[in-house]
């Protein structure tokens, strides 16, 4: 369940990037663009807190938290560059 509500985080903070974006650079495409891409190294230090959390205060190993690790970054990564492959 937790796995599922960090990934949604993941989702919730990519949608704040883009409307970000799009109240600042308008209906530029350009700056919805860039907010997608430059949400991918953000999700990244997020992914990298819950997994040194994981690891530090939940008593998992690294070997447990790195296939959770790769799931929770990669899935609202590939939507953002997605995204940025459609706005740019």
């Amino acid at each position: 369940m937790h796995t599922i509500m960090v990934m949604a985080s993941g989702f919730v903070l990519l949608g704040a990037f883009l409307l970000v974006a799009r109240w600042l650079g308008g209906a530029e495409h350009a700056a919805m663009a860039a907010a997608a891409k430059n949400f991918v190294p953000v999700w990244l230090g997020a992914a990298l807190v819950n997994m040194w959390y994981g690891v530090n205060r939940a008593g998992y190993t690294v070997s447990d938290e790195a296939p959770i690790f790769v799931v929770i970054f990669a899935v609202p990564a590939a939507v953002a560059l997605f995204a940025w492959w459609k706005l740019a």
